[in-house]
């Protein structure tokens, strides 16, 4: 198993900590995006979209790091992580989908522009972060997950940007049930952190 990764990337990371929490060995393949590495015609050739992170396993190689999660999960047996019943897969796919949209658009993407220049619109992004996080506390504010009363891979896949939302300048404080989640999430055995993730007191 092969992981290209970046380790300031909040993709990268859904994908770093899914492995540690599943225990499974593989290698790490920097990617120097500053540098424009992403962006090399020997990288595009594993991913055309010039993204991270990509991921390679006999033979296999996936781009999205949603796809990846369902990837280790399935290749590992791990019905826990993503159950294989028709009801229990939408329930985790649904927020899969969230972490693509709400949490990207949102926190990820007002985290860029404060953390990495991004030229993007902040006060928007701002909102849509304040959105997401809303969302995310009235759901949690009764379970203490996001799908199947137990943490899966859609818990991770919301985790690492939301948990750093406040590093795109917004207040957390109001979002009771999401620090409580985060928190149960960073306890989780096999947790990894990143640069400010737990978030520093």
């Amino acid at each position: 198993m092969k992981l290209y990764n970046a380790p300031l990337s909040g993709n990268c990371h859904k994908i770093r900590l899914m492995l540690s929490i599943l225990g499974v060995k593989h290698e790490v393949v920097p990617i120097n995006m500053s540098k424009g590495e992403h962006k090399t015609p020997e990288y595009l050739a594993i991913n055309p979209l010039g993204k991270v992170p990509a991921f390679e396993d006999d033979g296999a190689v996936i781009w999205d790091s949603q796809a990846i999660l369902v990837y280790l999960a399935r290749k590992h047996d791990r019905t826990d992580w993503f159950p294989e019943d028709p009801a229990g897969m939408a329930e985790v796919v649904k927020w899969l989908s969230f972490a693509t949209h709400e949490v990207w658009n949102g926190p990820a993407i007002a985290r860029a522009i404060i953390k990495f220049k991004r030229p993007l619109d902040l006060r928007a992004a701002q909102k849509l972060t304040q959105d997401a996080l809303g969302i995310l506390d009235g759901w949690l504010k009764t379970r203490a997950w996001l799908a199947c009363s137990r943490p899966t891979i859609a818990d991770i896949a919301c985790y690492p940007y939301t948990a750093m939302a406040w590093e795109g300048e917004v207040d957390m404080t109001p979002y009771k049930a999401v620090d409580a989640w985060i928190k149960r999430i960073e306890a989780l055995p096999g947790y990894i952190g990143m640069p400010n993730m737990p978030r520093p007191k």
